[in-house]
């Protein structure tokens, strides 16, 4: 029987051959999904009817040369004697080159707030649809999954948002091959380096939650996430490098909290492989 044989049939729990047609488990998981899109609509609407405000002082924030994590970043290099930290005021220039692109911009950006702010519902309804596939000693296990799944995604978000983006966005925008050549920006471009900046950070902050379910079927195992922790290192540090200015402080600023959720990946790791141990241990017969 494979995994999905048995979570189908753990859910199963109206049934007591603990069978369900396959339909019934798509028809719940349908009803999941309507209820969690209806809360980002909901959302979104809410956005979308203040996104003049949002669009200017929350997704064009980085960009704004009084924007605070600049103001917070200068006052920690003053601390610290890192020149570095207080980035030079930046004035983009964007333009718009789409007839309708303003418009459209308004809706997905819209969309894109309202299923960050409806994340928990959205993250809720899933583990609604998974929950009854767990045994009564599995959920003990598991209480709390919706709170630091929801948490580790809005830090991720925020993580991004206030130290990521500032030294992503100032950097490329200072940054000239010539003084012959200006930086005007098209506003698609900047949405979108900001949402993969945004998203990306969230859905990376959620390794642990990642590791947990894969170390609780024993797909992962401490053993193998440390003799694999210098690739991993190396992954994160190509992965930092990528998102943020080539210096090293900016790199090693997004690779530190990364290599830190790696570590809290592994003993996490290594507590659900100890528990299923001693487990086993106890149901021997001798």
């Amino acid at each position: 029987m494979s995994i999905l044989d048995k979570f189908l049939a753990k859910r199963a729990t109206g049934n007591p051959n603990g069978e369900m047609v396959f339909m019934d488990h798509i028809e719940a998981l349908r009803w999941h999904i309507v209820r969690a899109f209806i809360a980002i609509i909901i959302a979104s609407i809410f956005v979308f009817f203040n996104i003049e405000w949002v669009f200017q002082y929350v997704i064009l924030g980085p960009a704004n040369k009084d924007f605070i994590a600049y103001q917070w970043f200068c006052s920690l290099g003053k601390l610290l004697h890192v020149d570095a930290l207080c980035m030079e005021p930046i004035t983009v220039q964007f333009q718009n080159t789409e007839l309708s692109g303003q418009f459209m911009m308004s809706f997905s950006s819209s969309f894109m707030i309202g299923f960050i702010a409806a994340f928990p519902y959205v993250f809720w309804e899933f583990w609604k649809f998974a929950r009854p596939a767990l045994t009564e000693n599995e959920l003990k296990h598991t209480r709390g999954i919706v709170f630091w799944a929801s948490s580790l995604f809005l830090m991720g978000v925020l993580f991004s948002y206030f130290i990521i983006a500032p030294f992503t966005i100032n950097f490329f925008a200072t940054y000239k091959l010539s003084p012959q050549f200006e930086n005007i920006i098209t506003i698609s471009n900047y949405y979108d380096t900001m949402s993969d900046l945004v998203f990306g950070m969230g859905i990376v902050f959620e390794l642990p939650i990642l590791v947990y379910i894969l170390a609780k079927i024993g797909i992962l195992t401490p053993k193998l996430m440390r003799d694999n922790r210098r690739y991993a290192i190396v992954i994160i540090m190509v992965l930092a490098a990528i998102i943020t200015p080539p210096d090293w402080f900016s790199i090693f600023l997004v690779a530190i909290p990364l290599v830190l959720l790696y570590e809290v990946s592994i003993n996490i790791s290594a507590r659900l492989t100890k528990e299923r141990e001693k487990k086993a241990k106890e149901t021997l017969p001798w």
